[in-house]
């Protein structure tokens, strides 16, 4: 199995590549300004992006953004210091990804990236119909704060619903065993699923 390299996107062409693969799998476009004023970190295989994560360490987070005034209002979570904050977004995982061992090591890495980061908070923001990621969310003991339309300015884009949490630090590492039982279910799940489709084609047959 070939080995991953994760490495810091700094370049204008590599973070507008990020942007348009994030947009293929995640299905919305990202504002420039916005990667380019976070810590957007590539994984490379064979000198070729295959997946990607942001951490967005100052305030201008785009979660909170999305968030209606009437609950920022409300919710006792919005009176923290956003400087204790950060924000994990961007994240796509490319089909050269084939392996739980490979899918483990972005995870952990991300999650390692949260620790060193010394924030208190990890705002979280997903389409709220999303499965998969929300499944990653209750992993992680995400507290939702939010869940419906954006709150959205001129010229923004988004889900037409989104879901918006936060965690801390130590609960992204805490869940790392956890994910590696996930990933490792989940690839069993299609290979019975796999094995089963090519059964009944024989049968079939």
């Amino acid at each position: 199995m070939e080995k991953l390299a994760f490495r810091e996107i700094e370049t204008r062409t590599e973070t507008e590549l990020f942007i348009e693969k994030f947009e293929v799998t995640g299905g919305v476009r990202l504002p420039l300004d916005y990667v380019e004023n976070s810590q957007v970190i590539g994984v490379f295989l064979h000198d070729k992006l295959v997946a990607g994560y942001m951490i967005v360490t100052s305030p201008g987070y785009r979660s909170l953004m999305f968030v209606p005034d009437k609950i920022k209002n409300s919710n006792d979570f919005f009176k923290n210091n956003q400087d204790d904050m950060l924000e994990v977004n961007g994240l796509w995982i490319g089909p050269s990804i084939k392996t739980p061992k490979q899918q483990f090591k972005i995870w952990f890495h991300m999650a390692r990236n949260v620790i060193t980061s010394r924030k208190k908070y990890v705002l979280l923001m997903s389409n709220s119909k999303n499965k998969n990621i929300q499944a990653l969310h209750g992993l992680i003991k995400s507290v939702p704060v939010y869940e419906g339309a954006p709150n959205l300015m001129v010229g923004d884009e988004s889900h037409e619903t989104i879901k918006v949490g936060y965690t801390t630090p130590w609960d992204c590492l805490a869940c790392v065993p956890k994910y590696w039982v996930a990933v490792v279910q989940n690839r069993q799940r299609r290979l019975r699923l796999k094995m089963a489709s090519r059964q009944r084609q024989l049968a079939r047959a």
